[in-house]
C-alpha cells in the first residue's frame, strides 16, 4: 500500500497529518523535553503565539454570520445547554468517579473537559460534510468560545476541589482576559482591514494555527516530562483514561442526539448539535489550562482533553462520511 493511499484512508477516518504531528510532539517533549532556559524562552514564545492565534480568530470571524445564526435561537439554546450544563455535570460525574483509580489530576482533566467551548474549526467542517446548518454551526461555535473565555474558568472553580490537590489560579479570570479575550475582541475590530488579506493568506493562517498548538502541547509536555508524568502515567493508567474519555463521548453524543429529536429540530439542525455539543476545543483548552493551572501538572491535566480531541476528530469524522453518504441523512433524518 502507498504512502498516498494510507494517508487518504487515515484522513477518512480523521487522522490527518496534524493529528499525527500532535502524537509526534508529545514523543518529542517525551523523549527531548524543553528544560531549563530553553523552557522559560518558550513559555514567553508560546504566550504571544497564543495571543496572536485569537487575534486572527477575532480577525477572521464574520460578525454578520453571528448575527444571522443568532435567530435560531432553539439551536443555538441547545448548544450552550449541551456546552455549559450537561458537559459539566458529565465531566463533574466521571471524575469523581474515576478519581480513585486514575488520581486526582486525570480526575480533574475530565471535569476541565466538561468546561470548555466547543470547537470552531472541527464543527464547522464536520456540519459542512454531513449537510447540517453550517450557518448555525458557525454562530453556535463562536458564541461558545466567546462566553467560554469567561465562563469556563469560573466552571473550573466551582466544580473542582480546592483540598490542595488541584487548585485553579485565582488571577486566572484577568491573565485569559490578557492573553485569549483582548486580543480576539482587537482582532474583530481589525477585520474591516485584514479580512482580505487573511482570506489570501488564509493557509499560511492555517500553518500557523497549527504550530502554535503545537508549541503548546511541546511545552505543556516537556515540563511534564520533566516533573516525571510518565512514570506516574503508565500504560494500564492511560488504557483506563481512555475508556472513560470514549463513555464521556458516547453520553455527550447520545444526549445530544436525544436533545434534537425531543425538541423537533430539522435534521440539519440536529447535526450541527451533535458536532458543536459535543466537542471540546483543544485551541481554547490547553492555554487556558496554561494558566488556570500554573505551576500544577499541567501536563497531567490536559492529556484528557488531548484524547478526547483525538477521539472526536476519528468518531465525528465517520458520522460526518457516513450522514454524507446517505440520502436520508441517516441518524440525522427527519422523523
Amino acid at each position: 500500500m502507498s504512502l498516498t493511499s494510507t494517508a487518504a484512508r487515515l484522513k477518512r477516518y480523521g487522522i490527518d497529518r496534524y493529528m499525527l504531528l500532535l502524537a509526534g510532539t508529545i514523543i518529542a517533549a517525551t523523549l527531548l523535553p524543553a528544560q531549563g532556559g530553553t523552557a522559560s524562552v518558550l513559555r514567553g514564545v508560546s504566550f504571544w503565539a497564543i495571543a496572536v492565534l485569537f487575534f486572527l480568530y477575532g480577525a477572521k470571524l464574520s460578525t454578520a454570520t453571528i448575527l444571522a445564526g443568532l435567530t435560531n435561537w432553539r439551536l443555538q439554546f441547545g448548544v450552550l445547554a449541551c456546552t455549559y450544563l450537561l458537559f459539566p455535570v458529565l465531566g463533574l460525574g466521571l471524575g469523581l468517579a474515576s478519581a480513585p483509580i486514575l488520581g486526582a489530576s486525570f480526575a480533574a482533566g475530565l471535569i476541565y473537559i466538561g468546561c470548555l467551548p466547543s470547537t470552531v474549526q472541527s464543527a464547522v467542517a464536520f456540519t459542512s460534510l454531513a449537510r447540517g446548518n453550517v450557518a448555525g454551526a458557525v454562530c453556535a461555535a463562536s458564541i461558545s468560545n466567546l462566553i467560554g473565555v469567561v465562563l469556563a474558568p469560573l466552571l473550573v472553580a466551582l466544580l473542582l476541589t480546592t483540598d490542595g490537590s488541584v487548585a485553579v489560579n485565582p488571577d486566572a479570570v484577568w491573565k485569559i482576559v490578557q492573553q485569549i479575550l483582548l486580543p480576539f475582541f482587537a482582532g474583530q475590530l481589525c477585520r474591516p482591514l485584514l479580512a482580505r488579506l487573511l482570506e489570501r493568506f488564509r493557509t499560511l493562517v492555517t500553518v500557523y494555527d497549527r504550530a502554535a498548538i503545537l508549541l503548546i502541547v511541546y511545552v505543556a509536555f516537556s515540563a511534564g516530562t520533566v516533573d516525571g508524568i510518565w512514570s506516574v502515567a503508565g500504560p494500564g493508567l492511560i488504557a483506563g483514561l481512555i475508556a472513560v474519555v470514549i463513555v464521556m463521548l458516547a453520553l455527550a453524543m447520545a444526549a445530544t442526539l436525544a436533545l434534537g429529536r425531543v425538541s423537533g429540530m430539522a435534521g440539519a439542525d440536529r447535526v450541527t448539535l451533535l458536532f458543536c455539543g459535543s466537542t471540546k476545543s483543544l485551541a481554547t483548552g490547553l492555554p487556558m489550562a496554561g494558566i488556570l493551572f500554573a505551576g500544577q501538572d499541567v501536563a497531567m491535566i490536559v492529556l484528557p482533553l488531548m484524547l478526547y480531541h483525538l477521539i472526536q476528530l476519528i468518531v465525528c469524522a465517520a458520522l460526518a462520511q457516513r450522514a454524507a453518504q446517505t440520502p436520508d441523512g441517516g441518524l440525522f433524518a427527519t422523523p
